[in-house]
């Protein structure tokens, strides 16, 4: 008996040898094709920080997602990632810190919140110092002391937008008056270039009576509100420079019923905010155009990460692929486009704005997102 089950031995072990090789995904199919082993390939991310949570981010979101189908990233072993900070230096920072000991990071775009910050400048050349793709998107660093911490910046000329609300000021009222400015956190690039365009572009005749910071707090944001109001009793104008601020400057107007004595104008396309436009409660809206800095963000980074310098070149027409930089100064900026959005029956009209502006009534712009699937900009 011995005998025998030492003479089947060979047999058991060449059964037991293709039912292994059996398990490992190799062999044939049905039609006799060699089937694929599976992929070993660890999908990358593609990373868009934010500098805090607001729907503006939601916009964004979608113009990311639909990169991701039209580019068919899923099959280059790619996908889209927003991941929110908590509105603090810290925060953005720590996330950084996090993306350097990981190795399935490809790019990442970050909203700056703190364009002077030493340490986020840091963290932003460690990772590209590791092949990550590293670019800035709708807030940009101090680029006079970190422009070599990302390849280039994708937003909005704040500046230029902040000048559009100031017009707007001016067209609404002529003769000018005070106003109170309101935005979430002092020292960010794009409050400071749109509370400084807003100046420009109302000119001489309107005085800043006051500016207040909430870092980001809603509650705190209708309490500037209610403060400017209490402490400054002769401001004519009301001046929203993020999205939020918008929907805090009209709830406490209209739980005072003043409406009557301010022009209203904001920043940014919040859902709330567009149907107070709808309601007549705001006079005048500049939008930033989120949807396109997520799709255009997305197509840049994956074309970096992929060294594709037509594409990279199609997008900023002065790249150089020879020596990887930009032939002029502000080569390495990309300014997404703004539009003015007004109530029906506004007294304002396209002539107002600079040229450059895309003007629409309410009706067109909700018109524009619905095309979209989205809900705000």
């Amino acid at each position: 008996m011995v005998r025998n089950v030492w003479r089947m031995l060979p047999v058991w072990l060449g059964v037991l040898m293709l039912a292994v090789s059996g398990c490992t995904g190799g062999g044939t199919d049905a039609g006799g094709s060699a089937k694929a082993k599976p992929s070993s390939k660890k999908t990358k991310r593609i990373i868009l920080l934010t500098n805090g949570d607001d729907p503006f981010w939601d916009a964004m979101r979608v113009g990311m997602e639909k990169a991701q189908a039209d580019f068919q990233l899923a099959d280059k072993g790619l996908t889209v990632v927003m991941d929110k900070n908590d509105a603090t230096p810290t925060g953005q920072v720590d996330k950084l810190r996090q993306y350097l000991g990981q190795t399935d990071v490809a790019a990442v775009g970050i909203s700056v919140i703190d364009p002077n910050n030493e340490a986020m400048a840091s963290a932003m050349r460690q990772l590209q110092q590791q092949g990550v793709v590293v670019v800035t998107i709708d807030s940009d660093v101090n680029r006079s002391k970190f422009k070599d911490t990302r390849f280039a910046y994708l937003g909005t000329e704040n500046t230029f937008g902040g000048r559009q609300m100031g017009l707007a000021a001016r067209a609404l009222l002529p003769a000018g008056g005070k106003y109170a400015v309101f935005y979430g956190i002092e020292g960010v690039a794009n409050v400071i270039e749109r509370v400084s365009g807003f100046a420009e572009g109302a000119g001489p005749n309107f005085i800043k009576a006051v500016g207040l910071g909430d870092k980001m707090d809603h509650n705190v944001a209708r309490d500037n509100v209610r403060n400017a109001l209490e402490n400054h009793q002769d401001l004519k104008a009301l001046v929203g420079i993020w999205a939020y601020n918008a929907d805090a400057i009209v709830s406490v107007v209209n739980e005072k019923k003043i409406r009557d004595r301010f022009k209203i104008v904001v920043f940014d396309a919040a859902p709330r905010a567009i149907q107070h436009l709808k309601n007549g409660d705001i006079d005048a809206m500049v939008v930033q155009n989120p949807y396109e800095m997520g799709y255009l963000g997305t197509q840049l980074m994956v074309a970096l990460y992929e060294k594709d310098d037509d594409k990279v070149q199609s997008i900023y027409p002065d790249y150089d692929p020879a020596t990887g930089g930009f032939k002029s100064p502000d080569g390495d900026i990309y300014h997404t486009n703004i539009r003015v959005v007004v109530p029906t029956d506004s007294q304002l009209k396209k002539s107002d704005f600079d040229p450059q502006v895309t003007f629409y009534t309410i009706e067109e712009f909700s018109t524009w997102l619905a095309e979209r699937g989205l809900e705000g900009s």
